[in-house]
């Protein structure tokens, strides 16, 4: 079974996501414009017609979304079959965290936890 196919992001907690997102446009050439977000585009080998993205964005100190981990950031991996892999990684008594989720333009996310406590987002694209 494949299961991991790429990154489709990173996600770091920010005192000021804004601010920290123009010192990485202003040093680094990232252009995020008035945003916090900035999708890296690259060709998708599943669907040449459709580009891949990799995701590099900030989030609040205060963001609930990293939860129940600790740490500062988040990773986003690109899956195949989501609901396939979830059922694998329960069965090797993986944490898993909360429900699938599905949104209209992006496809599935499904989150767990790793053995250091970092929570890792998975996400089955609309490719």
């Amino acid at each position: 079974m494949q299961k991991v196919t790429g990154i489709g992001g990173v996600f770091f907690k920010a005192a000021d996501p804004k601010a920290l997102a123009q010192w990485y446009q202003k040093h680094l050439g990232i252009e995020f414009g008035d945003q916090s977000y900035f999708s890296f585009e690259w060709i998708n080998h599943n669907n040449p017609n459709v580009p891949g993205q990799t995701a590099f964005s900030f989030f609040k100190e205060t963001t609930d979304h990293f939860q129940p981990s600790e740490k500062p950031f988040m990773i986003n991996f690109r899956v195949k079959n989501l609901v396939e892999l979830l059922d694998e990684l329960k069965k090797e008594n993986v944490q898993i965290i909360g429900e699938i989720q599905e949104f209209d333009g992006y496809g599935k996310f499904g989150w767990i936890m790793d053995p250091d406590g970092n929570k890792i987002e998975l996400w089955e694209p609309i490719d």
